[in-house]
């Protein structure tokens, strides 16, 4: 339980909550949250809302079993909307779709920058049973090596059709590069300049 200072006075104990998936980034749904709707979804790590039309709390999902898990809360500048990431059980809409908002909801790039993340934290605060910690130790040759390693194998997958092995080297190698990149104090949004800046000169 958090205290996020919000203004439930402003629209008669009501207010606005935007839900984000965690992973994509994709705006879900909007609903409604009072201040029982908010303690809810905090104790229970369920999103819950205030459905003006019953009249009463309603957690997404309660009907369908599409419930979204509660991933994290912010509130706006203004403290009278809130934000709120989750990890959706099968569409949000009520017509079957992806979103309310019927945008499709199926990438997965979002988790890199979770796990930029937590390669960072390992660097930042490393311990002896984390193995992304153990490669900081051994250096930034070595992290090199590594990569320049899984390179290869991937390369050698790529020749055959064994999918979920080549599956396999190709997170690993994405895995490692962004090692890579925090041991040289690079940010992965400055390659992605390097591209777009490409990209637009192509253009």
């Amino acid at each position: 339980m958090i205290d996020m200072n919000i203004d439930f006075n402003k629209m008669n104990g009501l207010v606005p909550a935007i839900v984000q998936d965690a992973v994509s980034g994709k705006v879900l749904m909007q609903g409604y949250m009072n201040e029982e709707a908010l303690t809810k979804t905090q104790e229970t790590r369920m999103v819950t809302f205030f459905s003006r039309s019953k009249n009463r709390l309603w957690t997404k999902g309660e009907t369908s079993g599409n419930f979204l898990e509660l991933v994290s809360l912010a509130v706006d500048c203004d403290g009278d909307s809130i934000l709120v990431k989750a990890n959706p059980k099968g569409p949000v809409c009520h017509t079957g779709a992806d979103t309310c908002f019927f945008e499709v909801n199926s990438s997965k790039t979002g988790f890199i920058d979770q796990l930029r993340a937590i390669i960072k934290d390992r660097k930042n605060n490393p311990s002896d049973k984390s193995y992304t910690a153990s490669l900081f130790a051994k250096g930034i040759n070595k992290i090199a090596q590594k990569v320049g390693e899984e390179a290869v194998e991937i390369v050698i997958e790529a020749k055959d059709d064994n999918k979920d092995l080549f599956l396999g080297e190709a997170a690993d190698l994405l895995f490692h590069y962004l090692v890579l990149l925090e041991a040289k104090g690079i940010e992965l949004d400055e390659v992605m300049e390097v591209l777009i800046k490409r990209h637009s000169q192509k253009s």
